[in-house]
């Protein structure tokens, strides 16, 4: 059987469409298959939507998160909770195109245990978002030692793949780079990111920027070298510095040089805030972690369990 799961936040127009979508098309395709939407604490009428249909049809779940844990958490949570032998991630915006499943499934057939969905076209997105998102995308890349410029999250798992992930015990799972991290035998397929039909993206320039930042730092230590670097500069810099004050005292003159004095001052107070607010953040990534807290809370869940049948 193959599980889809659903991540929704605040789509409450999308989410009717997007299940309607998928069934047409699993059904058409006679492929044995479990909705799981799961609402990441929406403040709209998702869930309520999500409930109706999982009353109308059989083969849709839901599960309800006490609050806003965040997508990773919501894909997490969906395959924890998933029956299936192989398991899918899509958007509930459609974003990612549904029909791609089949495609995903006849190669998780022929033996594939990951199949990663790349984005060949990144759909309508402003230039800054494009540039922020190469800038991201080259950052993690070089974090986990391989391409993901045209990652995403749409992509099927394998059941040996999913119970992996599972077993991590990383509260800040960033899910993109994990699944292509574990290995196994993996390819990819093409997509074409669609436009939406309803709705709004929910995702702001502050929650992307933190996103980012939060996911670079529990893949990568890279930041962290950053501090380093600026140690190494700061090190030369006093060194030509250095030398410049001890060749004017030998010449009498060492009153002169004020400005560059303060000027050096500000830039090494600047160095030293930095590196230490860039330790901090990894101290607080890591004082997260050890807490121990759940990644999520589930607060309600709706439908049945595994089911025999498609409908």
């Amino acid at each position: 059987m193959l599980s889809v799961i659903v991540p929704a936040y605040n789509e409450e127009e999308m989410v009717e469409k997007c299940a309607s979508a998928i069934r047409d098309i699993l059904l058409k395709a006679s492929i044995l298959y479990e909705l799981i939407f799961v609402d990441d604490g929406s403040k709209d009428n998702t869930w309520e939507q999500i409930v109706r249909l999982s009353i109308q049809r059989t083969d849709i779940r839901g599960i309800h998160f006490s609050r806003n844990f965040g997508k990773e958490a919501a894909i997490m949570a969906g395959l924890s909770n998933a029956a299936g032998e192989c398991c899918v991630v899509l958007d509930c915006d459609l974003q990612h195109p549904p029909e791609k499943i089949i495609d995903m499934y006849k190669l998780w057939e022929k033996g594939y245990e990951v199949v990663e969905g790349r984005k060949s076209s990144r759909g309508d997105e402003g230039k800054l978002h494009s540039l922020a998102a190469r800038i991201f995308y080259s950052l993690i890349s070089a974090a986990v030692g391989f391409d993901m410029s045209d990652a995403s999250d749409f992509r099927l798992l394998d059941r040996k793949a999913v119970n992996v992930l599972l077993n991590m015990r990383e509260r800040n799972a960033f899910f993109r780079a994990l699944s292509s991290w574990i290995g196994f035998k993996s390819t990819f397929i093409e997509f074409d990111v669609q436009e939406r039909s309803a709705g709004v993206s929910k995702w702001s320039t502050s929650a992307l920027v933190k996103y980012a930042i939060s996911n670079i730092s529990s893949f990568s230590t890279a930041p962290m070298q950053i501090v380093t670097a600026l140690g190494v500069v700061m090190f030369l810099l006093s060194i030509i510095f250095g030398g410049i004050a001890l060749v004017q005292k030998i010449n009498g003159i060492a009153l002169e040089g004020f400005t560059t004095v303060i000027l050096l001052l500000l830039f090494s107070s600047s160095i030293v805030m930095i590196s230490l607010g860039i330790i901090g953040f990894y101290i607080a990534q890591i004082y997260e972690e050890i807490k121990g807290r759940p990644r999520y809370i589930i607060s309600s869940t709706c439908g049945d369990q595994a089911h025999d049948t498609v409908d």
